[in-house]
């Protein structure tokens, strides 16, 4: 397996700025996200915990460039977000693959839009593939895989044009117990290899606080920021993480944020 380039490590600063974003048809429309403001800087691991519906997708999907601001300014790396960019990746919990195509054209599918050649295009999703742990499925179907083998495919596709954000939109969602814990250290893996700039959405708390350098707790709709929260637990973690004071503590604080909230 060759190397696996590495993204600038000055790449992948998010800028949110007074965000707001109204959502529904004309007649029936409301704030879904309200002055929201944070920035996270490269190479950051940050999670966004909130209640279900509250608009942590809509969040996500703003700063992919898929959904419209209605107030305020999103930027990465100092340009605003005005649509989507081969510069942020996302994942979503439903699997996005294409049935036809076996795994290596699926990974590699970024790479024939950018117009670069079959040879150039195998060979990047090859290592790739090797990094989430696929090697020797390249020619696999993805009605053959597993939904954690899947995923891995995801995520892979994801970045493939080594994007400096990658968006995560609760990708591990549908996923038994164990699978889930493995695809969290694969991700973990990924990160720890690649320094990608990584904003996660979920409403599992042991899953934000395993993973996540930071959490960013949002209220029930109209979404604000209620907490900003620094996970000091040291890497790389393990089980014995979630059984530590310190994660124990941040795991009540943010029950309560979300119970005060609901």
């Amino acid at each position: 397996m060759s190397a696996v380039p590495i993204p600038d490590a000055a790449a992948g600063r998010v800028d949110v700025r007074a965000v707001s974003i109204d959502v529904g048809p004309q007649n029936e429309r409301f704030t879904a996200l309200e002055r929201l403001d944070f920035t996270i800087e490269p190479g950051e691991f940050v999670w966004v915990l909130g209640p279900s519906g509250c608009g942590k997708s809509t969040l996500l999907g703003a700063i992919a460039g898929h959904v419209p601001l209605s107030r305020g300014e999103i930027a990465v790396d100092g340009e605003p977000v005005e649509g989507p960019h081969r510069n942020r990746g996302l994942v979503f919990q439903q699997h996005t693959l294409f049935p036809w195509k076996r795994v290596i054209d699926n990974v590699a599918f970024g790479l024939k839009m950018n117009g670069l050649g079959l040879a150039v295009r195998h060979r990047e999703a090859r290592d790739l593939l090797a990094l989430v742990g696929l090697q020797g499925f390249e020619s696999r179907y993805p009605a053959q895989l597993s939904g954690g083998m899947q995923q891995r495919v995801e995520i892979a596709r994801a970045l493939i044009n080594r994007p400096h954000v990658l968006l995560m939109d609760e990708p591990f969602g549908a996923l038994d117990a164990q699978t889930r814990r493995m695809m969290q250290s694969l991700l973990l893996d990924v990160w720890t290899r690649m320094r990608t700039t990584v904003l996660f959405v979920t409403h599992d708390i042991d899953e934000a606080l395993f993973l996540a350098d930071r959490i960013l707790v949002l209220s029930h709709r109209p979404a604000r920021i209620v907490a900003d929260i620094t996970v000091p637990l040291a890497r790389p973690r393990d089980d014995e993480s979630t059984v530590a004071a310190e994660f124990i503590d941040i795991k009540r604080r943010c029950l309560a944020l979300l119970r005060d909230t609901a």
